[in-house]
């Protein structure tokens, strides 16, 4: 198990690397990832000095990282392997800066998303490099303190565990047939490279998710009370807030849903906007409740994809603390991860915010 800055096969230095000025950056890769392989570590070998390139294969070599990354004070961290890998790290570097712990009164360092994920919807939000090319450039560009601009993004506190989205229900349901899809009928070869990203979510459509919403119902009865941390306000299509406020402890909705989703962050996987008013407001989410029929969702995808589609059906919502509770277990999903079943789960807004290397602008 390697939690030690990762050596590579091919240790010579670039001479770039050698003259760059002195912006400490690290690179932590997710081993488990499908794109992070030797070809892209040995890449980023010749742009990131060996100690500065870090490979996390578990939680505890998580951990240890994240210790050593606060130890050394980098200012920049990239994390690469997808939104669970950058939610992971984030919600351990938090904890470790707790009041209590060894590193209490340290800042945080600022975060930089490489696309190497299957969704990437984070490396959306912050206009990320595409390809192997792409990345590299994201990467020399934050050493050579060459990054256009940042942005200061909420989190979701979600069981102690701080992301940029989740969700129950439809969409839930997709990403835990997703899982099953690759690891049942992915399992190695061509057909696994396939089935690991979008023709595995294709398939899970396919194969899982509209066969069981054919014989099985959609729509479950739901509650959602507005937490204690302050007023909750229901969005118009415009992203304004429309009618009276609603106090803390109020009911926000009560009634038959598909789907209940939050966001501090616009968007899903494949640059699908699923949250068009998240990060507008300070602190607050934007929390998504769908009533839709599924010919109608594809019948408008392109609109709804880009974030263009307000039907009746779609409830949109300005909160920062709210209690989710489903008459029955419904699909579970947090930061595009697959969370099993869920009945009741409460969403906040975390007390901490991020700061986000932004690549707007930036030539790839």
């Amino acid at each position: 198990m390697l939690v030690q800055p990762l050596r590579s096969v091919d240790t010579r230095q670039n001479p770039s690397v050698a003259g760059a000025p002195a912006h400490k950056v690290a690179v932590l890769l997710n081993a488990n990832a499908r794109r992070v392989d030797a070809q892209l570590v040995k890449a980023l070998s010749h742009v990131v000095p060996e100690q500065d390139l870090f490979l996390s294969r578990s939680e505890l070599d998580c951990r240890r990282i994240v210790q050593t990354v606060l130890e050394r004070n980098y200012p920049m961290v990239f994390t690469g392997g997808g939104d669970g890998t950058f939610q992971g790290f984030v919600s351990e570097v938090f904890r470790q800066l707790e009041p209590r712990g060894r590193f209490a009164g340290k800042r945080a360092p600022r975060f930089g998303v490489l696309k190497l994920g299957t969704g990437n919807g984070l490396a959306t939000y912050v206009n990320a490099g595409a390809g192997a090319d792409g990345i590299l450039q994201d990467v020399v560009r934050a050493r050579a303190g060459e990054v256009p601009s940042h942005r200061r993004m909420d989190l979701l506190m979600v069981d102690g565990m701080r992301t940029a989205f989740a969700g129950m229900g439809v969409d839930g349901k997709l990403l835990n047939d997703f899982l099953w899809v690759k690891d049942n009928l992915g399992r190695g070869g061509l057909l696994k490279k396939m089935l690991s990203g979008p023709g595995g979510y294709f398939s899970a459509v396919a194969l899982k998710t509209v066969p069981h919403y054919l014989s099985n119902p959609t729509w479950v009865e739901c509650e959602i009370i507005n937490g204690q941390a302050g007023e909750a306000y229901r969005v118009g299509p415009q992203g304004n807030p429309v009618g009276a406020p609603i106090a803390p402890g109020q009911r926000i909705f009560q009634g038959k849903l598909m789907m209940a989703a939050a966001a501090t962050m616009p968007f899903y996987g494949y640059g699908f906007r699923m949250f068009p008013f998240a990060g507008e407001r300070r602190g607050m989410m934007h929390l998504r409740l769908g009533q839709l029929h599924a010919t109608s969702v594809l019948a408008n995808l392109p609109k709804l994809w880009a974030g263009r589609w307000f039907p009746e059906g779609i409830h949109d919502f300005y909160a920062q603390d709210v209690h989710v509770r489903f008459a029955r277990p419904m699909p579970f999903h947090v930061g595009g991860d697959a969370a099993g079943y869920r009945d009741d789960v409460r969403l906040s807004v975390a007390p901490e915010t991020v700061e986000l290397l932004d690549f707007h602008g930036a030539v790839h």
